[in-house]
C-alpha cells in the first residue's frame, strides 16, 4: 500500500483559495508525502463523476473542495460518499479532520506554510527565471522554460508570467511582431517545451494600448493604436498559433488568475502528452 496521499483540490473557480488553504494545512502535518491533483473550473456533476472516478483508482486519494452551488456540492458529497472517498469542504473542522485521516497529532504551529522548504526555493528560482526572460529576453534559452507565453503587445504576457512564476513555473514570454520574432529553437521544434498564445478582442486592446500611451505620457502612435492594424495583428497572430499548433486563450474578459489557471491546465495536458 503506497505512503502517499492523492489529494484531490476541486473549485469552481481558479482554485487559488484552495491552494493556499492547503499549503497551510500541509505545513500541519510533518513526514507526510502528498501528490496533488488540481481542478479549477469545476462547474457540472459530469466533471465530478471523472474526477472521483479518477480518484477512486488511485489509494490513500482524499477531495477537498471550494463550490459555490449547493446542488453541485452535495453531489460531489454524495457521491465521495458512495465511492468511500474522504470529502470535504473547506469550510470544516479541516485539521482535525485531516489529523484522524493520518493518524498524526498537528503541530498547530501558526504560519507553517512559510516554511523555508524545496517549493519555497524553486518559487523564488522560478521568478528569477521569468524576470530574467521577461520580453523575449534570453530567447536562445527557450527550452529551460517550463511555459512559454505569446503574443501581441499587451495581450497581459508579463503580469500572467509572473503569476505563474509565483506557482513555481519558469515561464518566458515572447512579444509577437511577426512570425520572424519567434525564437528560431520554438520555429525548429514548435513542442520544445508548453508553449500557449495569448490573444485580447482589437477592441479591447485599442483601449489598453492607448492608456499605456497616456500613462507614459507619449504622444500617441497611431500605428500602434489603429483599430484595423491591431485587428490585422491580432488575426496574423491566431495563424501563427494555429501553424505551430499551439493553444489559445482569449485573456479579453478573463483575470490574470483565471488565464494562469487554464495555462496549468494546458500544461498538465502538455506534459501527459510528452510522457
Amino acid at each position: 500500500m503506497s505512503n502517499t496521499f492523492q489529494i484531490y483540490l476541486i473549485s469552481d473557480s481558479t482554485g487559488e483559495t484552495l491552494d493556499r488553504i492547503f499549503l497551510a494545512l500541509k505545513a500541519q502535518f510533518v513526514n507526510i508525502e502528498y501528490k496533488v491533483h488540481s481542478y479549477s473550473f469545476t462547474r457540472t456533476e459530469n466533471q465530478i463523476l471523472k474526477i472521483l472516478d479518477d480518484a477512486k483508482n488511485n489509494e490513500n486519494s482524499v477531495i477537498l473542495y471550494t463550490i459555490v452551488d449547493n446542488n453541485l456540492a452535495k453531489y460531489l458529497a454524495n457521491v465521495s460518499d458512495e465511492k468511500k472517498i474522504p470529502c470535504f469542504g473547506v469550510l470544516g473542522n479541516l485539521i482535525l479532520n485531516f489529523s484522524k485521516i493520518l493518524n498524526q497529532k498537528a503541530s498547530h504551529e501558526p504560519s507553517g506554510q512559510h516554511a523555508l522548504n524545496d517549493e519555497y526555493y524553486e518559487r523564488i528560482e522560478a521568478i528569477q527565471f521569468t524576470m530574467n526572460h521577461d520580453d523575449g529576453n534570453l530567447a536562445s534559452e527557450i527550452e529551460k522554460s517550463d511555459i512559454v507565453l505569446v503574443g501581441v503587445s499587451r495581450t497581459s504576457k508579463t503580469p500572467t508570467s509572473i503569476y505563474l512564476a509565483n506557482k513555481g513555473f519558469k515561464t518566458s514570454n515572447i512579444p509577437l511582431v511577426n512570425e520572424n520574432s519567434l525564437p528560431v529553437k520554438l520555429k525548429e521544434n514548435p513542442q520544445l517545451t508548453c508553449v500557449v498564445g495569448l490573444s485580447t478582442e482589437p477592441e479591447r486592446l485599442v483601449e489598453i494600448r492607448k492608456n499605456r500611451m497616456n500613462s507614459l505620457k507619449e504622444s500617441e502612435n497611431k500605428k500602434y493604436t489603429n483599430i484595423e492594424n491591431i485587428k490585422k495583428e491580432v488575426n496574423d497572430a491566431k495563424k501563427t498559433f494555429q501553424k505551430y499548433r499551439w493553444p489559445l486563450i482569449d485573456v479579453t474578459r478573463k483575470s490574470v488568475e483565471e488565464a494562469a489557471a487554464s495555462i496549468i491546465k494546458i500544461h498538465e495536458i502538455y506534459l501527459n502528452n510528452v510522457k
